[in-house]
């Protein structure tokens, strides 16, 4: 069968939060003084709350800091949170003024071919509010963003929902990410031909194959060309 869409994970696909191995952005807060937690409590909290956070369950990147310090009976500070929270803004705005140049020249390539060009990413608000206005925006039909549809990789209903919304079957679309929440696998299981994007984040391990630069993804889809005829 052809293929007639791909669709890419975002973060350390498209844009990468680390440079030189690190992350860019600087997260030495002091959560004892903003939260009256200690950096262990705090992490802690954040990690309980991973899948509400990227289903929607929250409003707001505040609203989680609430969440966090009311539950364990500290007093809630709002000019902490808003720091935090412009923080947070700031952190995430970065990897989208970083675009590398071959990411822009697949998505052109991949659009000149004729593909529909789908998003479906695990996020939340605030960590996609550069999105919109980003140089990768404009090379998309579609975006899933989970915050929004209360559902996440590797939830087959995540990929069903996008392959939908771009009127495709899932047997002719390809899905292309770094491999983190498990979302190769959740791919295949809901029927896309998966691969395995090597060329920022290679610490995770997977049986797909791994593309080592964005241009390896255009191998992939003229070989489902090849295959389809």
């Amino acid at each position: 069968m052809a293929i007639k869409a791909i669709f890419f994970d975002l973060f350390e696909t498209l844009i990468t939060e680390f440079a030189d191995g690190r992350r860019m952005s600087n997260r030495k807060h002091d959560y004892e003084k903003l939260l009256g937690l200690t950096h262990e409590q705090f992490r802690r909290e954040w990690t309980l709350r991973q899948d509400r956070r990227m289903n929607g369950a929250f409003a707001s990147f505040p609203d989680v800091l609430r969440d966090i310090v009311v539950s364990n009976r500290s007093s809630v500070n709002e000019e902490a949170i808003e720091e935090l929270f412009q923080a947070r803004l700031e952190e995430k705005r970065l990897p989208f003024r970083q675009i590398r140049p071959d990411i822009i020249e697949l998505l052109e390539t991949v659009q000149g071919m004729g593909l529909k060009v789908g998003l479906i990413s695990n996020c939340t608000s605030e960590e996609v509010g550069a999105w919109q206005d980003s140089e990768l925006a404009p090379y998309f039909d579609d975006c899933v963003f989970s915050f929004e549809v209360h559902c996440s990789k590797p939830d087959a209903a995540i990929y069903a929902l996008a392959c939908s919304r771009l009127e495709v079957l899932p047997e002719e679309s390809v899905f292309v990410g770094d491999g983190g929440s498990n979302e190769l696998e959740g791919a295949r299981r809901a029927g896309l031909h998966a691969c395995h994007a090597f060329w920022f984040n290679t610490y995770i391990g997977s049986e797909f194959v791994k593309l080592a630069s964005p241009s390896e993804v255009l191998n992939v889809l003229r070989a489902c060309v090849i295959k389809a005829n």
